[in-house]
């Protein structure tokens, strides 16, 4: 059900489409809102995703977590992790309940890298409770590790 809505190249380009881009919260009950590296998708069983797992964190108002949407978009963008090369991209989550918002990551098991990749992100969305990394294997075989991995 994934449909591949707008590419761009530039930070320009990004801008000119992100006025006429539905900003998370406006999308209805059950949904999801995606952006991720050219030629990556938001699926387990993509070879660049296989392997990794996802930084989540809950926002329970809608104003945050465009907020949060945007914020991680212009760092993703603007490059500002360290470890670009390790993330593979950002989904939001809209529900009834609570929306999610989770950075996907290409290397679950190096720790180091992913704890270095949460903290920047959490300074990034200004996010001061506990955020859960979790491996996407883990999710797989719904052996759900509770509370996740790794934390920060």
């Amino acid at each position: 059900s994934l449909k591949k809505g707008y590419t761009f190249d530039t930070v320009e380009e990004f801008w000119c489409l992100y006025d006429q881009i539905f900003r998370p919260s406006k999308l209805v009950g059950s949904a999801d809102f995606h952006l991720f590296k050219a030629g990556v998708e938001p699926k387990w069983e993509d070879p660049e995703c296989a392997n990794g797992g996802k930084w989540t964190v809950i926002s329970s108002r809608k104003p945050n977590l465009d907020t949060m949407w945007l914020e991680t978009c212009m760092a993703l963008i603007g490059e500002q992790f360290d470890e670009s090369q390790e993330i593979c991209g950002v989904v939001a989550s809209v529900r009834q309940r609570q929306d999610k918002l989770s950075l996907w990551t290409r290397t679950a098991s190096n720790e180091a890298v992913q704890v270095d990749i949460g903290k920047k992100w959490k300074e990034v969305i200004d996010y001061n409770d506990k955020m859960v990394y979790s491996f996407h294997d883990d999710a797989r075989s719904q052996k759900q590790s509770r509370g996740g991995r790794y934390t920060v």
